[in-house]
């Protein structure tokens, strides 16, 4: 009798399967016929008599994500109901793998990509709030590993295992980009831009995971789908960010 240790907390799809124990094993879940990814930010902005712009953030960073299907069968479309409403719309949050960033663009970049490889690592305390970081390891090398790339989504994995965030790449520094000023050590640590601002303080040592980076999400309350005389199901998920 098989006693599982773990239950099913990704949305199934291709690469997350889930069987009728709720097990992360079993049947794959469909694929997406479109994503639709939205950053929010909430900000507040006024303008002077002369036109000045005078803005600032009032509230946090979220994710929005909109997934539609391609018409289902009903053992296709199960995996994925079932799955929501045992959350109870969105009592109950749970973690969206979108495919387009499954994997960091840069090829060369796969060995230090994060999780089954070697991830890049905090070089230092780097608190709430940041746009950015530095980090590396010893045997990386930006010049012949390669870098991360703008666009590339990534977690943070350290002491703190509440940082759920979902954070993107906006823009790479190596060691050879500048001349003066604060940069990156040497060619074994990059300095990356990112968005949203960090939203835990994180330490030396955690790992930046650019491999199958995930969105907590949650559901909305009410979830509905139609089934057509051809008996496919259709179906569509609006979900939203949450830490």
């Amino acid at each position: 009798m098989a006693n599982f240790s773990s239950f099913q907390d990704t949305l199934p799809d291709p690469n997350n399967s889930i069987g009728n124990a709720g097990q992360p094993t079993g049947s794959t879940g469909p694929g997406y016929a479109s994503v639709e990814l939205t950053s929010e930010n909430k900000n507040l902005r006024s303008r002077t008599n002369s036109g000045r712009l005078i803005a600032r953030s009032i509230a946090y960073h979220t994710w929005k994500v909109n997934i539609g299907y391609n018409p289902m069968t009903r053992s296709e479309f199960e995996n994925i109901y079932n799955f929501l409403i045992h959350r109870r719309g969105s009592m109950t949050p749970f973690f969206v793998s979108l495919p387009q960033y499954r994997l960091a663009q840069n090829a060369n970049f796969v060995v230090h990509q994060g999780t089954g490889s070697t991830p890049l690592e905090a070089a230092g305390t780097t608190f709430a709030g940041a746009t950015s970081a530095i980090i590396g390891r010893s045997g990386y090398s930006s010049a012949t590993n390669g870098t991360p790339e703008p666009g590339d989504l990534f977690n943070i994995n350290g002491a703190n295992s509440n940082h759920k965030k979902a954070y993107m790449v906006t823009k790479v520094e190596t060691y050879d980009d500048y001349l003066t000023g604060s940069r990156p050590a040497s060619n074994a640590q990059i300095r990356v831009h990112f968005t949203p601002g960090l939203a835990k303080t994180i330490t030396t040592g955690d790992d930046f995971v650019f491999y199958n980076p995930k969105i907590k999400v949650i559901a909305n309350d009410i979830q509905s789908y139609s089934l057509g005389v051809n008996g496919l199901y259709q179906f569509g998920l609006q979900l939203e960010e949450v830490q």
